[in-house]
């Protein structure tokens, strides 16, 4: 059976309406199930090409591995670690993740973790590369339990050989059956994820197996078998047009900038001028960059108003994003680093964006106080409780401002879920690619009777709103 990727859907009702509970285990394969792994060096490259330990960690997270080049990865380890130090190794990873590797992230196979995490199921990943390239990722999903191929130290210098048995082909198995047998986990009942013919024998374990994005012999092994099978979107680096369609959209940007302006400059009222630039900004960045917005929920953008829209954070696209949904009589609340990007710092400062030290809680808090002013003027805000982009598409802890500020002003709270817009442009790029970002704009919260020193669950609660949007998500308004 062939679960296409329209019906990802189905694979995750299955896993909702089945058995629930921590003796049912999801174990993910990493490079190719979880990750998109990084191409192929040419060979060339690969013989003559200098080898460190971050191209080695880099290289060695890939997509259907083969046996060869498991054990080339494996002699590169050991050219390029022995000697170091284990701790420093381990920051390197953390690095590699937050600037390279978070975005070969699949959407899907996050999805597919908070759903089995939902079901109250033992999440692991379980992979035969080392900890510095498994661990980051691991943390920013969430998932507590990690098996890896060991590497040996002494004194915490790694002699960049592997601390006993490989988590290659059989050996990925054991591990996975010894971590069933510490853990009461019952793998009759639970599910595997891999995308490489090596992992056949954990596959076999397993009372669920799922090929992802598989190879020529697992899509064959898989056939036979009647497992299912399900493909992911490819993590693509931007191409040559999607770096000339982000330029001219950048210069449509600031010719729609001066052109809103300009048209509403007769009036000489600064809020019509500051919805004038936002509205044609928005619009001509989106069309001439290809990018689409499908939109749930338009008419709560619309009334009640004004309101402090919240919106979570993934990607830079996000400050074009929200100004089209929601039209004009809104400005919004950003981070003072922003005040220095040649772009958007002047566009901001002159559509009335507050802009707030994140070093100094004393100082924040003093910049939102003419914040309730603004609202109870009749204009709404705009801001990303989160405070800063996300890696993942998870949605990371609120911070409480926000909140505070539509308690003081009277106005109720309205989420803006915005899935895939770290898929158009990665969290620490400007380019865009082509594409459609979701949003969906849920029902008015109303917090005036909310207690500001007692919320810490009710703010919760908000944040539950965005997670459980993000993985059940609603339908399209009608055109």
């Amino acid at each position: 059976m062939t679960v296409p990727n329209a019906g990802l859907a189905t694979a995750i009702d299955a896993i909702r309406s089945g058995p629930q509970g921590p003796e049912i285990a999801a174990i993910f394969d990493f490079g190719g199930t979880v990750i998109d792994g990084f191409p192929r060096k040419r060979l060339l490259r690969r013989l003559f090409g200098r080898r460190g330990a971050e191209d080695v960690l880099l290289d060695g997270i890939r997509n259907a591995t083969t046996d060869g080049e498991y054990g080339r990865f494996l002699r590169q380890l050991a050219e390029a670690l022995a000697g170091k130090p284990e701790a420093e190794v381990d920051e390197l990873g953390a690095r590699l993740f937050k600037r390279t590797v978070y975005g070969h992230l699949y959407p899907e196979a996050w999805q597919l973790i908070r759903v089995h995490q939902a079901a109250g199921h033992t999440v692991v990943l379980a992979s035969s590369a080392t900890r510095f390239q498994v661990a980051p990722a691991a943390a920013a999903l969430g998932v507590e339990h990690v098996l890896y191929t060991p590497m040996a130290t002494q004194d915490g210098i790694l002699t960049g050989y592997a601390d006993g048995k490989t988590l290659w082909r059989n050996g990925k198995a054991e591990a996975v059956r010894e971590f069933a047998a510490d853990h009461g986990v019952d793998l009759a009942r639970s599910y595997a994820y891999t995308d490489g013919s090596a992992d056949l024998p954990l596959l076999s374990l397993v009372g669920h197996p799922v090929a992802v994005n598989p190879d020529q012999s697992l899509t064959a092994a898989a056939g036979e078998q009647g497992w299912p099978t399900l493909h992911f979107r490819p993590r693509e680096a931007p191409h040559l047009a999607d770096y000339g369609r982000t330029a001219a959209g950048f210069a449509g940007l600031l010719g729609g900038a001066f052109y809103g302006v300009a048209t509403k400059s007769p009036t000489r009222d600064r809020q019509q001028m500051a919805d004038a630039l936002m509205a044609h900004a928005a619009n001509n960045t989106l069309s001439i960059t290809g990018v689409q917005l499908r939109v749930t929920g338009a008419a709560n953008a619309r009334a009640p108003r004004p309101a402090v829209f919240l919106f979570n954070h993934q990607s830079q696209f996000d400050i074009i994003i929200v100004p089209e949904v929601l039209g004009g009589g809104v400005t919004g609340i950003g981070k003072k680093e922003l005040t220095s990007n040649p772009i958007f710092g002047p566009l901001m400062r002159f559509v009335g964006v507050t802009f707030i030290d994140r070093s100094s809680t004393a100082k924040a808090k003093a910049a939102l106080v003419p914040v309730v002013e603004t609202l109870r003027s009749g204009l709404s805000i705009a801001v990303a409780p989160e405070g800063t982009r996300s890696y993942t598409p998870d949605v990371g802890p609120f911070k409480k401002g926000a909140f505070h500020i539509a308690i003081q002003a009277g106005v109720p709270i309205i989420p803006i879920v915005i899935r895939n817009a770290g898929e158009i442009s990665w969290r620490n790029e400007m380019v865009a690619r082509r594409g459609t970002v979701d949003v969906a704009i849920l029902d008015p919260i109303d917090v005036r009777d909310w207690d500001p020193n007692d919320m810490d669950d009710k703010v919760a609660a908000v944040r539950q709103l965005f997670v459980d949007t993000l993985l059940d998500w609603p339908k399209p308004d009608a055109d």
